[in-house]
């Protein structure tokens, strides 16, 4: 059985991204709260830095995630490539915001675990955009090669911060 790919989206995306949250809740929640096997760090690091971290984390997420929201709002998108708000910084804002909030989560209660979960996710979400990225390749050409090489797929280019400054 062949997925069919849903609006330039990888076909296990939404599944994996689905069960990689509910193993990172459950891991977080049950390590964090009730086993605390391997948030035995959370002692070197007082909880006031983690948090501070964790809020940062967390703003920086909701941006991402609230402007990169323009590419799903289909009547409100311009055509073409999107390389306004929060892709005018990084290629995949959505999916680091995700990333970012399971850092932000790890981060609080120094939970080992997590962060050896968060970098499974971390892979996964790198698989899904090469996927998604080969598709607008196809669909953009020219423009979407321009607009990757100028501009991080996860971590901003500093060429891009300072012409969008």
């Amino acid at each position: 059985m062949t997925m069919k790919p849903r609006n330039g989206e990888h076909p296990i995306g939404d599944a994996g991204q689905l069960i990689l949250f509910l193993c990172f809740m459950i891991v977080w929640v049950g390590d964090s709260f009730f086993l605390r096997i391997s948030t035995f760090g959370s002692a070197d690091l007082p909880l006031s830095i983690r948090l501070i971290l964790m809020v940062f984390v967390m703003i920086l997420a909701i941006y991402l995630a609230k402007a990169g929201h323009v590419v799903t709002k289909q009547e409100d998108r311009a055509p073409g490539v999107v390389s306004t708000g929060a892709f005018r910084y990084v290629r995949h804002p959505l999916y680091l915001a995700s990333l970012l909030f399971y850092f932000g989560l790890a981060v609080s209660t120094a939970c080992l675990f997590c962060f050896g979960l968060l970098l499974v996710m971390v892979f996964f979400y790198d698989y899904i955009a090469r996927y998604e990225e080969k598709l607008l390749e196809v669909k953009y050409g020219e423009d979407y090669l321009h607009y990757k090489k100028n501009t991080g797929k996860w971590v901003p280019k500093l060429k891009s911060i300072r012409t969008n400054a």
